[in-house]
């Protein structure tokens, strides 16, 4: 499938399949690393759109793609082969970083800047798959970060409530993103999120994503909404049996019907497009499966958020590559097109990782087809 996308467009799908090698390590806000979830990123901002793009993964240290020392603007070139291919910025430091909680804990440590805007938390940086490389997701991270000292075990409610309240203050923050490492094979993290939600939405009046497996009882959905979860994330990663049970032989125990069951009922609890999926494009899952996924979770009003898987170092899967961005182009169109007829918009979403956007460049075709 050929396509033409406006040339940010084409930059942002190009940078988050390649990588970006940078000159200067400590222009803008601290790249992660290690970590639950996507990760070994920097969050770049493109033509007013903040989007995570790996810096350093094995890709990105190859990367065809250079961005310039900042200039006195605060604006940073990228060039491709001495050409120049387009100019970005960097989300500035945010203040809470500076701050510690009460018991002598640093903000940075109990929840940290994505993206331009959104407050994210790893509840518990701990998971029963984690443990046992026959059981974990091959691309997972979780331990990384406990294990290098820039996190904390668990967060306390009251520390969450504590730092989110400063990140709104100080930085502006719009929406938390809460997740969890699974803490055991029922409720699966809901009682986490619930004690945690409670306790943020005490202290500040802010919208919030819970992310964890489909617990084993639907109740748990009812709960989590009446804790402060405003939507919910209940995560995929991969659309197929073969490519699950490759992939996360652990997660995979929980059947993909379990998944889909578990998103009809919390669409009738959190409403159409305020629950999602994230889909890691690249691990095995043609596209022909992730669309036909889409189109049923579309049907349902669950948003498939769509990503380009990225290899993090030090897990089983670090030198597998990422999908090319050609294929991701041709995966995202048509993928635009079928959220347009379904009604469903990353704007709409409350909070969490679809509204934010910054791990995929979707949300810039989405506005291609409006």
């Amino acid at each position: 499938m050929q396509t033409t996308l406006p040339p940010n467009q084409q930059l942002i799908t190009e940078l988050q399949s390649f990588g970006l090698r940078l000159s200067d390590p400590n222009a803008g806000a601290a790249s992660r690393r290690g970590g639950a979830g996507p990760s070994d990123h920097k969050a770049v901002t493109v033509d007013g759109h903040t989007v995570m793009i790996p810096v350093h993964t094995a890709s990105a240290w190859s990367s065809p793609y250079v961005a310039t020392p900042l200039g006195i603007d605060g604006t940073s070139r990228i060039t491709r082969d001495g050409v120049e291919m387009g100019v970005i910025s960097f989300p500035r430091q945010p203040r809470f970083y500076k701050m510690q909680t009460f018991d002598g804990i640093a903000y940075s440590k109990i929840a940290t800047l994505h993206g331009a805007d959104v407050l994210a938390t790893t509840i518990l940086q701990s998971c029963i798959r984690y443990e046992s490389r026959r059981k974990s997701c091959q691309f997972c991270a979780i331990g990384q970060s406990l294990a290098a000292g820039r996190t904390i075990l668990r967060k306390t409610p009251e520390q969450l409530a504590e730092v989110a309240r400063a990140a709104v203050l100080l930085d502006k923050v719009k929406h938390m993103v809460m997740t969890t490492g699974t803490p055991n094979a029922t409720d699966r993290g809901a009682q986490i999120l619930c004690e945690s939600a409670f306790a943020v939405k005490s202290a500040v009046n802010l919208p919030i994503q819970g992310q964890c497996e489909p617990p084993d009882d639907d109740v748990w959905f009812q709960r989590m909404r009446d804790a402060g979860i405003d939507t919910l994330g209940m995560h995929l990663e991969a659309v197929t049996p073969e490519v699950r049970a490759r992939i996360m032989p652990g997660k995979a125990s929980v059947p993909i019907e379990r998944y889909f069951s578990a998103f009809e009922a919390a669409v009738r609890v959190f409403g159409q497009g305020q629950v999602s999926t994230y889909i890691l494009a690249g691990l095995g899952d043609t596209q022909e499966a992730i669309l036909a996924t889409s189109s049923k979770l579309i049907d349902m009003g669950v948003y498939p958020f769509v990503v380009p898987f990225v290899p993090i170092s030090g897990t089983p899967l670090e030198d597998h590559p990422a999908p090319s961005a050609s294929y991701m182009r041709d995966l995202l169109t048509p993928l635009s097109a079928m959220l347009e007829a379904g009604g469903l918009r990353s704007g709409d979403i409350k909070a969490g990782c679809g509204k934010c956007g910054a791990c995929s460049s979707l949300s810039t075709y989405e506005k291609k087809t409006s």
